[in-house]
């Protein structure tokens, strides 16, 4: 699985909003300069996020975008859903469940294909925005792999 460019945009602009919650609604232009993201491409990508439920914005002098929920009831698999679609290995369909297979050895590379997206989907499940930006401030440990992942 890739994270799409969009997908990376998405976490970005929504990680800038989450450090700064507390500052109030934040304007296309001063994400986009703080984070370097280009401002027409991030303008579409908070657009399908405020479809999605994850920021809304204000109108008139002092709008922008604000979250839509806590920064830690979001997930980075929900940002990532939300402009990119589910997050799956590839669009291969289900294995046979009853032991016939249309071809040698499919179903159980299918099999595998979906449990990777599965535990793709619980990694980045396991990332709240709130944590992340904990991460980015240093008040929280960098990411390590543990020894299940490294083996």
């Amino acid at each position: 699985m890739r994270i799409s460019t969009r997908g990376d945009y998405a976490c970005r602009a929504l990680l800038s909003l989450a450090l700064r919650d507390d500052e109030g609604p934040t304007s296309v232009r001063d994400i986009a300069e703080r984070t370097g993201l280009p401002q027409p491409y991030l303008e579409q990508i908070l657009l399908a996020l405020k479809g999605a439920g994850l920021v809304r914005s204000k109108r008139g002098v002092g709008g922008g975008y604000l979250l839509n929920r806590p920064a830690d009831e979001i997930t980075l698999a929900e940002i990532v859903s939300a402009v990119d679609g589910p997050i799956t290995l590839g669009d291969f369909g289900q294995p046979h469940q009853d032991g016939s297979c249309d071809h040698e050895g499919q179903c159980v590379l299918l099999a595998i294909w979906d449990q990777a997206g599965s535990h793709m989907r619980q990694h980045l499940n396991g990332y709240t925005l709130a944590a992340i930006a904990d991460i980015s401030r240093g008040e929280a440990p960098w990411p390590a792999l543990t020894a299940h992942e490294l083996s």
